[in-house]
């Protein structure tokens, strides 16, 4: 049996097998992809993942997989659309294609040759049309609170047609699907912690309150300090002891401040 907001020291394969079907709301999580980090012993079955992800997913659930491709001998691997297309093979929509913009060069690899990556992919795959959508509207307008008197929006075959009773600029309108967020510092030697921030705009884009979320490599435990801040439940897989230790004094960390407040 199953116990909610736990992380389990184990291949996530493992702790999937004790789900039931259509269990999950939203997976968030960010695989070891290619050997772009050295993380602790961390080899993994993708496709096996894949699978299980679809069976526990419930339909209108989200599948949030970030990721990024090594450059081997000059070319990248292309990993993350391998990974994209066998999600679809599953079952799966790909609902979007976001990027996270880190901001900062943090790859490796020669600049003499090419330009700095400062992004990932952020893979949004959805079970049938999504259940749960809540707009982040965080994107400040340039135009707030003008008023056109003509108002027009372009249609398929390239016309444009007039709006009625067009309404003044809200002072923010609704974030796109290109993410400008600062990577985290790492966390007890953990070699790739995302920051908190990413996971928890993920949590509250995709679910409500009280749905389960799942992170199947829950490294760090950022995906849980999410959830609590968000009042989601969790469950999470970490194959490493050592980060499984870190991430369970992270959560004891985080809890004992907020009763602190």
């Amino acid at each position: 049996m199953i116990e909610l907001n736990k992380i389990y020291n184990e291949n996530c394969l493992d702790t999937m097998s004790k789900m039931n079907d259509n269990f999950i709301n939203l997976t968030v999580t960010s695989p070891p992809y290619d050997d772009l980090r050295t993380y602790n012993g961390y080899s993994f079955d993708f496709e096996g993942i894949a699978k299980e992800l679809y069976r526990v997913t419930k339909d209108g659930g989200v599948v949030v997989w970030i990721i990024s491709d090594a450059t081997i001998k000059g070319s990248e691997t292309g990993t993350s659309f391998k990974q994209a297309l066998f999600f679809k093979e599953c079952g799966f929509n790909l609902h979007d294609t976001m990027i996270w913009n880190k901001k900062t060069f943090t790859a490796t690899g020669s600049l003499k040759v090419r330009y700095a990556p400062v992004f990932e992919y952020m893979f949004i795959f959805s079970k049938g049309k999504p259940k749960t959508f809540n707009p982040i509207k965080d994107r400040k307008n340039k135009t707030f609170n003008n008023i056109y008197k003509t108002s027009t929006v372009r249609q398929k075959d390239g016309t444009t047609k007039k709006l009625n009773n067009p309404k003044p600029i809200k002072e923010f309108g609704q974030r796109h699907n290109v993410w400008n967020i600062s990577t985290a510092k790492p966390f007890k030697n953990h070699p790739a912690a995302f920051p908190v921030n990413l996971a928890y705009d993920h949590i509250i884009s995709w679910t409500k309150i009280n749905d389960l979320v799942f992170d199947c490599f829950m490294g760090s435990g950022t995906t849980a300090i999410a959830c609590l801040k968000s009042n989601r439940n969790y469950i999470g897989s970490e194959i490493s002891s050592q980060y499984y230790k870190s991430c369970q004094e992270r959560i004891k960390q985080h809890k004992a401040q907020q009763r602190l407040f």
